[in-house]
């Protein structure tokens, strides 16, 4: 089951994409069984702003995050989730990338 979210930030794209990215603040905001691993590194093309996950230990979970730029030096993000059956519920993706926005307020005010 898949679900697809958008959200605005008013964070530059480099910002958000680095803050999704990040090892360190992945498990704030990724669903659980794309953590469950332990390795947060997704595959990534930093050229173009996007990143993948995918999880060996819970097989059909997989996330992809496209961060582009938006008005006023914002970023508009899109998330693709992807869980196994049952898994991805209504609203996961949304959740995921409001925890992801709180993320990016965090790394901008610590720095």
């Amino acid at each position: 089951m898949a679900a697809r979210a958008e959200r605005g930030m008013s964070a530059p794209p480099e910002v958000v994409f680095n803050t999704a990215t990040d090892p360190d603040r992945v498990a704030a905001w990724l669903p659980e069984p794309l953590r469950a691993d332990g390795d947060n590194r997704p595959e990534v093309d930093a050229g173009d702003l996007r990143a993948r996950w995918h999880s060996d230990s819970a097989p059909g979970w997989s996330a992809e995050i496209r961060v582009e730029s938006a008005d006023a030096g914002g970023a508009r993000v899109l998330l693709d989730l992807a869980g196994a059956a049952g898994g991805a519920k209504p609203g996961l993706a949304d959740e995921a990338l409001a925890n992801l926005a709180r993320e990016v307020a965090d790394n901008l005010t610590a720095g």
